[in-house]
């Protein structure tokens, strides 16, 4: 399948801070991928090197087939980009920032961004100073995805909305998914991840420390077990992220089964549950394991 972003040894540093270190990506055409770090973490710098928006210090990147940067006017006009934070130009209207916007990408979008309007709730005539920062972020929604680009970057996109309305997004999103466009997703959010996206990589201190499927990142060894009756884990090795709850004790484990029932054999035990964990807590744990389960 063709590659629609490849990054190989990508670094930005800012002066002696960093941004992003060699990281090394690849997201295939009419994937949707999501890219999942907190806040400093680096995604966002990473978005604006692909876009061609900053340089990087080392390094390359291909987006689109075309190397980022030299290329930047052409990925752009083939790109809709939604950054986490929108700002517009005050005193025009919604309706004149989104024909500005269009005209960007040589016009002819006034159809599908009036659609996009409607389902959004979103009024043409308001000023851009009367809008709440949900309404703003519609606007950026409209700007994004009204050419129907080949490839969307999303930086946190759903901030600000209300739960109905990242209901509309995401299916406006799994619409231009189907039509073909391929989806690069940046998020702290892990449930839109986990729901959403079909591959994820895990940055953390500007480094890459796992790429994977989500299905696959579900399936790790990695199990909460949850122990009734005690007030303390076991003594064994491939225990995690202890925790009390109500009468009992939980954590998440990694080592044979057989092991952790030979452990408990004798202790006043009164109920064990062993599930799969949530995206979250994995990712909780591969930030603190370094990428490892």
């Amino acid at each position: 399948m063709a590659a629609v972003i490849e990054v190989e040894k990508l670094s930005k540093y800012y002066g002696k801070n960093r941004g992003i270190i060699e990281v090394d990506l690849r997201v295939d055409k009419g994937d949707v991928f999501g890219f999942i770090g907190p806040n400093g973490a680096g995604k966002s710098t990473l978005i604006r090197t692909l876009l061609g928006l900053i340089s990087p210090t080392s390094g390359t990147a291909r987006v689109l087939g075309l190397p980022a940067g030299p290329s930047s006017t052409e990925i752009l006009a083939r790109t809709g980009y939604m950054p986490g934070e929108a700002f517009f130009y005050d005193r025009l209207r919604v309706g004149e920032v989104i024909a500005l916007a269009s005209r960007a990408r040589g016009g002819g979008h006034a159809a599908y961004a009036g659609q996009l309007c409607e389902r959004l709730e979103l009024d043409p005539g308001r000023r851009i100073r009367e809008l709440s920062l949900g309404n703003r972020k519609k606007v950026s929604i409209v700007c994004a995805l009204q050419h129907r680009p080949e490839l969307i970057l999303l930086d946190e996109p759903t901030g600000g909305l209300d739960p109905l309305m990242q209901q509309v997004f995401w299916q406006i999103i799994a619409e231009q998914q189907q039509g073909g466009a391929t989806i690069f997703l940046s998020s702290h959010v892990l449930s839109e991840v986990q729901q959403h996206c079909r591959r994820a990589a895990i940055i953390r201190e500007g480094r890459i420390i796992v790429d994977d499927t989500i299905e696959n990142l579900a399936r790790t060894s990695a199990r909460r077990v949850t122990l009734r009756g005690l007030t303390a884990a076991p003594a064994l090795d491939g225990i995690v992220d202890v925790q009390t709850v109500g009468s009992g004790v939980s954590f998440l484990y990694s080592g044979p089964v057989a092991e952790l029932l030979a452990a408990l054999q004798g202790l006043p035990l009164s109920d064990l549950t062993i599930v799969e964990p949530e995206l979250e807590e994995l990712f909780l744990h591969f930030y603190r394991n370094g990428g490892t389960v």
